[in-house]
């Protein structure tokens, strides 16, 4: 492992002193996996990271880069977890408190450059005087911009966030649109992305789709290809798995769904009187490989800004039945890695699935095309497009 404090080499190419900032470290996902990857690219280059600033940190293991990084918390990390979805109105002081110890950090230790990993508000976060701030966008703050509705609940807790965000969204919109300034570049994880970017903060953006772990996530021709489709979700009301167990349900088609949240006492509700639908829960990367490896294709029914697990069902030889819209018009090639369908209706997904083109002609094309999303692309496009153009920044 490589310390993150250990002084550059002096002959180290344009060595820097560089921030991080992330919106919240409580587990290792695709928004981590993005994080870990830039952090271990700046150190193999010589550069150090003087810290991590963050809302919200579990202390939860994430991976040997970045559990060796020191951190600096909001006054918000004090507060329980179940409590934190009703702080959204406080983010914007939150940010404001760690731009504050990053300006008193850096009165002490100068930086070079920060770097902020964000789907919600820490893109906001106001860089000392002279430095620049290149933001990795996953998405601008689906609560405000986006699916607005898609993040209440029917239950009366739900039903009360809602209320909640309808009367302070407009103030938050307002204030996540002005301090987009804060942001010397955007660069954006998908297509979509990079429209919602211009579309709520009127900026340019370049793309460069996170890593997945294609070398990981990989084809085995010695696994037996089954019959049945696959879901791997969490298992919340924006993720429209109950699209998936209605189509196979329509078709007569078994479906394993692998994930859990807090929807899932619904859906399996809703499926109780079919015996093809069967819940997996939580599962080990292994177990989700040998799943992806097995099923005749994998649904992906909801919009997402990139969607990592399309990719690796992709890398498996999988071929993938997704929604025509957001992140999966750049990972799925139709009718030779999988197929769209348009609208979000049981009817239209189970068509797309008859759709579907078979594994055993399509799963060289899947591999191949789940190759342009490895670790060692995202590597080499944010080392080009990012680091490299720093000392000139625009």
């Amino acid at each position: 492992m490589i310390d993150p404090q250990t002084t550059p080499p002096e002959n180290a190419p344009h060595a820097m002193r560089v921030a991080l900032a992330h919106d919240w470290l409580v587990g290792y996902r695709g928004g981590e996996m993005v994080l870990d990857a830039i952090a271990r690219l700046l150190l193999s280059q010589g550069h150090t990271i003087s810290r991590i600033y963050t809302m919200f940190d579990n202390a939860a293991p994430l991976s040997p880069t970045l559990d060796a990084l020191p951190r600096a918390t909001s006054a918000l990390n004090r507060y329980p977890e179940s409590l934190r979805r009703w702080l959204l109105p406080r983010y914007p002081a939150a940010v404001a408190e760690l731009g504050r110890a990053l300006a008193r950090d850096h009165a002490r230790e100068p930086i070079d450059l920060l770097i902020s990993t964000s789907s919600s508000a820490i893109k906001s976060i106001a860089p000392p005087g002279g430095v620049p701030h290149l933001c990795y966008c996953h998405s601008p703050a689906r609560y405000l911009w986006s699916q607005t509705d898609s993040y209440a609940s029917p239950d009366l807790k739900g039903r009360l966030r809602a209320l909640g965000l309808a009367s302070f969204a407009p103030r938050l919109r307002d204030w996540d649109r002005q301090t987009a300034t804060n942001v010397t570049r955007f660069i954006a994880n998908s297509t979509h992305t990079a429209r919602e970017i211009e579309r709520c903060y009127q900026r340019d953006s370049v793309v460069i789709h996170p890593p997945v772990r294609t070398d990981f996530f990989s084809r085995d021709p010695g696994v037996q290809r089954e019959d049945h489709l696959l879901l791997v979700s969490a298992l919340e009301p924006y993720k429209r798995v109950e699209l998936g167990i209605d189509a196979a349900i329509r078709l007569n088609r078994r479906l394993v769904i692998v994930g859990s949240g807090s929807h899932e006492h619904a859906l399996r509700a809703k499926a109780r009187k079919s015996q093809l639908i069967t819940f997996a829960g939580k599962v080990s990367d292994e177990q989700l490989r040998d799943h992806y490896r097995r099923a005749r294709a994998f649904l992906f029914p909801q919009i997402e800004d990139f969607g990592i697990t399309a990719v690796e069902a992709q890398g498996c030889g999988c071929p993938v039945v997704a929604r025509h819209a957001g992140g999966a018009l750049d990972s799925v090639i139709d009718a030779r890695t999988g197929s769209f369908f348009e609208e979000p209706t049981p009817e239209a997904l189970a068509e797309a699935i008859d759709r579907c083109p078979q594994p055993q002609n399509c799963a060289e094309e899947c591999v191949a095309n789940a190759q342009r999303f490895s670790h060692e692309r995202f590597t080499s496009q944010i080392g080009e497009q990012i680091l490299n153009p720093l000392h000139n920044s625009e």
